[in-house]
């Protein structure tokens, strides 16, 4: 009987340059071939002679060259290597065709069946380990081209995550979530910029929360934070459009910047947000307003023109929202430009 050929080092090296798995129902080839690579150092042989498992062997084994005899019993060479080419494990796996003629026809539909080399078995031993080594190399090079590609992309992608992690750190109010002053400004200097090119409007509201001196002096500077943190939810959630932006603006004021939105829209949005924050009735006993905690909106609009600047808008609002906290508070209150924005 032949030695066991299902999996015999050849190198006595740990860690092969090159795995051949051959497949072929004669155990006389197998052991053919194993004789000619056993003086060849750093190649690991593998044989297999049931073609029925030659795709779960080569998925187990991870070869770097797969040599495929063509005439098989039961399984023609061809549909195997096209199997190879199908399995997302083996489809990069050099395939060199053995064949028992130099036939140009057959030759033709083992490349078209996706072969990268083809022998005439048995080949000559120098020729064999010279090809063996020459497909191996190149696949262990696309390998760790692949891996570094890989690491690569995967480094990139934690960078860029990292990068917009500390941009969106760097631009929002550390207690609420919301924009910050600086990321406000930056903001709505963009927009009135883009407003000034599209002749678009814009509108801006300052929210400021009634009566909050008394709110910390009444309940302490922790509940107090956890009631901006509320009524911070409650401005966000009334931005509906991705380019809204909500922001802490300083203190117990906050703003909302609405592009392309018109005064009509903009008061909706102010009253909406100031029935938000009434609604969740966080009690207030020393409000001068009523039992809960509430807020006072001043709203600017206008379409910005040419030599403006986007500060004269936050000024509108501001007087605004000046205006409905002397005649009240918990109201909104829309600004009329004294000059053309």
């Amino acid at each position: 009987m032949p030695p066991n050929l299902e999996s015999f080092p050849l190198s006595g090296m740990p860690t092969p340059t090159a795995m051949v798995l051959l497949v072929d129902d004669q155990v006389m080839v197998g052991e053919a071939i194993r004789r000619a690579l056993a003086n060849a150092p750093n190649i690991d042989f593998h044989f297999c002679q049931d073609p029925q498992e030659a795709l779960g062997t080569a998925v187990a084994t991870r070869p770097t060259v797969i040599l495929q005899d063509l005439v098989l019993p039961g399984v023609n060479g061809l549909t195997l290597v096209q199997a190879y080419r199908a399995n997302p494990v083996t489809r990069d796996i050099p395939i060199i065709v053995l064949s028992t003629k130099e036939d140009a026809s057959v030759k033709s539909a083992a490349f078209a069946a996706g072969a990268n080399d083809y022998l005439v078995k048995l080949p000559d031993t120098i020729e064999l380990i010279a090809r063996i080594r020459y497909h191996s190399r190149s696949y262990l090079a696309m390998v760790q081209r692949d891996e570094a590609y890989h690491a690569l992309r995967q480094s990139q992608q934690q960078l860029l995550e990292s990068n917009l992690e500390l941009r969106r750190l760097m631009n929002s109010d550390g207690l609420t979530g919301l924009g910050n002053r600086r990321y406000f400004d930056e903001y709505l200097g963009a927009e009135w910029d883009r407003a000034v090119r599209q002749g678009l409007e814009l509108s801006v509201l300052m929210i400021d929360v009634d009566n909050f001196k008394a709110y910390n002096d009444c309940y302490g500077h922790i509940p107090g934070d956890e009631a901006l943190k509320r009524v911070a939810g409650a401005i966000l959630a009334a931005c509906n459009r991705p380019t809204d932006l909500a922001a802490r603006f300083g203190g117990e004021e906050f703003s909302v910047i609405l592009p392309g939105m018109p005064a009509g829209g903009a008061r909706l949005v102010a009253e909406k947000l100031r029935r938000a924050v009434e609604a969740m009735q966080i009690p207030h006993a020393d409000s001068a307003t009523g039992a809960w905690l509430s807020v006072s909106v001043g709203v600017a609009s206008g379409i910005p023109q040419v030599g403006g600047k986007f500060s004269d808008l936050i000024e509108i609002a501001d007087r605004s929202l000046y205006q409905a906290k002397r005649h009240g508070r918990n109201q909104v209150v829309m600004g009329e430009p004294l000059h053309p924005i």
